[in-house]
């Protein structure tokens, strides 16, 4: 074990505490990467259990499952349309259309109907009109988005807004003449169909399991690299005294022998 005493000097008890410690981190974040995938298979089940489901009316009481397919009869007010920002679709810029849907009992329906492209020249696009009798819609019920980090944008707490950061239902609702049944939904059909020259349909989510299993794979690969960077670094100091300590130990040998020759 003396070869390896060096391992109790200071800076070396340092280096090994930081390896060790990077070593914790990095295992950590692997089964940080792994919850995650387990979390995300969760959800992919739900959000499938949830959308096989018979569709219910959007008007039901009690809580509606998120991902739920819901239909709702009603007529389209364009004039409390709203358009939400920074969407995207297939890789190209543009607005989510959200407009109410007025039902039979005064209240209104959120409905996201879809994206529409930016214009080339950076004005509001203007979205294609909805049908302007009576519908009937069928959706993915959708919760009410919440502003996330803490640097994400935020919408005007006060005001009349035709263009928002997020479906934010509460905020919509202070602005609309009549109450807001629940949150909104994403539309899948309309009843009679509607033109050609509609909003793009919003896709169903991915469900597949992401990126968390590579991703967890590269943390466990890190810290094993961590790990075996540590090893090569000792056993090369091992050897570099050993080394020293040869030559340390031939040297007087060597001289002696020149005196007596």
């Amino acid at each position: 074990m003396g070869r390896y005493r060096f391992l109790t000097r200071p800076k070396w008890v340092l280096f090994s505490a930081v390896m060790l410690g990077l070593v914790v981190l990095m295992v950590n974040l692997a089964l940080w990467q792994l919850r995650r995938l387990h979390e995300r298979r969760a959800m992919n089940a739900e959000v499938v259990a949830a959308m096989h489901e018979d569709p219910i009316d959007a008007t039901a009481p009690g809580p509606i499952r998120q991902w739920r397919t819901l239909t709702a009869s009603g007529t389209y007010d364009v004039s409390q349309q709203v358009l939400i920002r920074n969407r995207s679709y297939q890789g190209q810029p543009g607005f989510h259309v959200v407009t109410p849907l007025k039902l039979a009992d005064g209240r209104a329906l959120l409905v996201n109907r879809g994206w529409i492209p930016l214009t080339r020249d950076g004005s509001t696009p203007k979205p294609p009109a909805p049908p302007s009798g009576p519908v009937v819609v069928t959706g993915r019920a959708r919760a009410s988005q919440q502003r996330g980090a803490f640097f994400s944008p935020r919408d005007p707490p006060d005001g009349t807004l035709r263009q928002l950061y997020r479906v934010d239902v509460p905020r919509i609702a202070q602005q609309t003449p009549y109450p807001l049944v629940g949150d909104y939904v994403e539309l899948l059909t309309t009843t009679p169909a509607v033109a050609a020259s509609q909003p793009v349909l919003i896709d169903a989510p991915e469900l597949d399991d992401g990126p968390h299993l590579s991703y967890a794979g590269q943390w466990v690969f890190f810290s094993g690299c961590a790990v075996a960077g540590w090893i090569l670094v000792v056993r090369r100091t091992v050897k570099q005294q050993d080394k020293a300590a040869a030559l340390a130990a031939s040297t007087p040998s060597e001289a002696t022998a020149d005196v007596t020759g």
